[in-house]
């Protein structure tokens, strides 16, 4: 009698997660989060930067087996790179091409040609060059590679609506979810915690800080702007505020200036990247996000877990995040005179600040957690798949657990 087959249980599947560059920045932060938290018995990452990726960064991935790509991309449109992209997925076979941004789009192309399986395009935001998100080439451009993608997902329900009703994607392509905060890194501290090497040590001082690039579209020259009006509009302020930036770009050195012309510079320090994010938020008694855009902020969501007043400009997810007068406050883009009240506040208030610091940290805890996010991505991962005929091994038990929490939590998944 002749023994009956043996089924084969299916193998971890592949994830090419492509990016224009790997580096400091919170797209790749949340690429990070997902590698490091997606289950490991069901898949494998690859990360494939266009440019350049930053060993420094990949640091914090714990995955052992991933493989980094780096094409070194020239200036220009990434047809040129067709070549080279189409020979890296022939040779990773990914069953996932997930590209991140207009910068990556164009890689569906060459993911289609080596016959990827199921071809994702994430929307985390805009840049410099459309930070609304209104320039009729880059929608076009959006319009020509869709029907090289699958499934889309949008980090903002602003985004969803963008690429439903203004690139044509239908409601049944679409997904939306939000990033999710790692409570492991980031959480409150008793007191205010001690930056390393910052200057500003003193118990009465008041530290209002930021988290991002020093580039256009974080607009750093606001909240520098905001900060020199809030201490000439108020005698106190101007004694005890003092301003900290971690980041780095290519404004540093307007900033500087600016910083110097207002008399503020003595007040000011400029940290540079850092690689202690959670623990420069736990040194500070305000954050303040400037920019002009924002898909949905890491750094918004890493502050209301660290249980910080929140002040940021209302532009993009921001308004998904902060309920204004609830859980922080939204002033307008690009007007220091808005975010210098706005702070001003909070100085003044300290009640109040800690009351929209508490609120903003429950919200955070219960609608975007890093476990909602994780389970979210997985099973859209997971059915898209299936609709390709392709299996995953099941969830293990742990991560049954998991989703049942994520859905209490409100994960957002269409």
């Amino acid at each position: 009698m002749s023994a009956l087959p043996v089924a084969m249980k299916p193998e971890p599947q592949l994830i090419a997660h492509v990016v224009f560059r790997f580096g400091v920045g919170g797209l790749e932060n949340g690429i990070v989060n997902l590698v490091n938290h997606l289950p490991r018995d069901r898949w494998r990452h690859a990360i494939v930067s266009l440019t350049d990726i930053s060993t420094e960064f990949t640091e914090r991935i714990v995955v052992p087996d991933v493989e980094y790509v780096a094409l070194g991309k020239r200036p220009g449109h990434l047809v040129r790179e067709y070549p080279a992209l189409l020979r890296e997925f022939k040779r990773l076979r990914p069953a996932i091409v997930h590209t991140r941004n207009l910068a990556a789009l164009e890689a569906v192309v060459p993911a289609w040609a080596a016959g990827v399986p199921v071809r994702i395009h994430g929307e985390h935001g805009w840049d410099i060059a459309d930070p609304a998100g209104r320039r009729r080439r880059y929608r076009l451009v959006r319009k020509l590679y869709r029907p090289f993608v699958h499934r889309y997902i949008a980090l903002s329900r602003h985004l969803a609506d963008y690429l439903e009703h203004q690139v044509g994607v239908p409601d049944a392509a679409l997904s939306q979810i939000y990033n999710g905060v790692d409570t492991d890194r980031f959480y409150p501290s008793i007191g205010r915690a001690r930056i390393p090497g910052c200057p500003f040590a003193g118990s009465d001082d008041w530290l209002i800080g930021s988290v991002g690039r020093l580039e256009s579209i974080k607009d750093p020259l606001n909240l520098v702007r905001a900060f020199i009006r809030a201490r000439a509009m108020h005698p106190a302020a101007a004694r005890r505020m003092r301003l900290l930036i971690a980041g780095d770009g290519a404004l540093r050195r307007e900033v500087e200036s600016v910083l110097e012309a207002g008399g503020a510079r003595d007040f000011a320090w400029l940290a540079g990247e850092r690689d202690d994010v959670p623990q420069f938020m736990r040194g500070l008694d305000c954050f303040v996000l400037p920019s002009l855009a924002e898909g949905v902020s890491n750094t918004i969501l890493e502050a209301m877990a660290t249980r910080l007043p929140v002040a940021a400009t209302r532009v993009g997810g921001n308004t998904e995040l902060i309920e204004s007068g609830m859980t922080g406050m939204l002033v307008p883009s690009a007007n220091p005179d808005a975010l210098a009240s706005a702070i001003l506040a909070y100085f003044d208030d300290r009640a109040t600040a800690h009351r929209h610091a508490k609120t903003a940290q429950r919200v955070v805890a219960t609608r975007f957690s890093l476990t909602a996010m994780v389970a979210a991505y997985d099973r859209v991962y997971e059915r898209a798949l299936g609709a390709a005929g392709i299996g995953l091994p099941p969830p293990s038990r742990a991560a049954g657990r998991r989703s049942d929490e994520a859905h209490l939590q409100n994960a957002t998944l269409s």
